[in-house]
């Protein structure tokens, strides 16, 4: 628990001074990606385009050194047509080899606004969608319990990203959202299995009984996550720029959720408080005449 709040720490403290490198999925802008026959410098790039006047332009590799990728921030004066246009033939006259045009993309800032605003939204409502849920299913301690491992390790994710400043974009939304979705699978198969043994098991504490639990599913639950993770490292190594970011997310989320299903969650139902007679099952009316000989 000292590590995880120290985690965490150390993301809230980024994402709120770093901040999070978020893409023009977010701020609006335009976006191009051209590709070189040979290795190119970025510095002569980013003197041309400051002297055009677009100083506030970033230029970085992308993928490797023959690579570039431009990000303008939103400019409604001019035609996104033009505006791409208007780079690449720049890019062309600083250039001794043609260049091949890969991407041009462009999202307005109201829309960016939109997609900051429903990435949130849809954040917010899953982690509220699976409280009601596991409260119903189970009860309301395994319920904040799991809800406390979910923000757990969307927090750490996000905090990874804004320490390293790399790009947050939709496919980072949409890998978090998928996290939740893993982590949550794993804490459930630990709560069914703590559940059971608190109504088979009556002469162990609460403690013992939920260690009992995460070692019966721990090989379950790291083989899942080891076969999970060899998916994802391909994608990361072998599927290219365009699901670098994705494939990233979902690694360090699979790696956090697995930690957070066996470390977080069972003991934050602990800390709450759970006992055996929370999970019994209520007793019929008759049972007890039923019972008798």
């Amino acid at each position: 628990m000292l590590l995880s709040c120290a985690l965490i720490l150390v993301s809230i403290f980024s994402l709120l001074t770093l901040k999070l490198n978020v893409g023009i999925d977010f701020t609006g802008g335009s976006i191009i990606e051209v590709g070189y026959q040979q290795a190119v410098e970025l510095e002569p790039i980013r003197q041309a385009l400051n002297s055009e006047g677009f100083g506030d332009a970033i230029v970085q590799h992308f993928g490797s050194a023959s690579e570039v990728l431009i990000r303008l921030v939103p400019d409604v004066d001019k035609d996104k047509a033009e505006l791409s246009t208007q780079i690449i033939g720049l890019l062309q006259k600083i250039s001794d080899s043609p260049i091949d045009v890969r991407r041009v993309d462009f999202v307005g800032p109201q829309v960016g606004k939109e997609l900051t605003e429903d990435g949130g939204l849809a954040v917010l409502y899953a982690l509220i969608a699976i409280l009601i849920y596991v409260a119903f299913r189970f009860e309301y301690r395994f319920s904040l319990g799991a809800v406390a491992a979910l923000i757990h390790d969307v927090m750490i994710t996000l905090g990874f990203f804004s320490v390293l400043q790399l790009d947050f974009d939709l496919s980072v939304l949409a890998a978090i959202l998928a996290v939740i979705g893993y982590s949550l699978n794993d804490t459930i198969v630990v709560f069914d299995r703590v559940r059971e043994n608190f109504r088979k098991i009556r002469k162990k504490t609460s403690l013992e009984v939920v260690n009992m639990s995460i070692n019966q599913t721990i090989s379950r639950t790291l083989m899942t996550s080891f076969t999970t993770l060899l998916v994802l490292l391909s994608l990361f190594f072998l599927g290219g720029e365009a699901i670098h970011a994705f494939a990233l997310a979902l690694i360090i989320g699979v790696l956090v959720g697995t930690y957070s299903s066996i470390y977080v969650a069972t003991t934050s139902a602990l800390v709450l408080g759970i006992s055996r007679s929370d999970l019994l099952l209520p007793e019929k009316e008759g049972d007890d005449e039923l019972a008798r000989p």
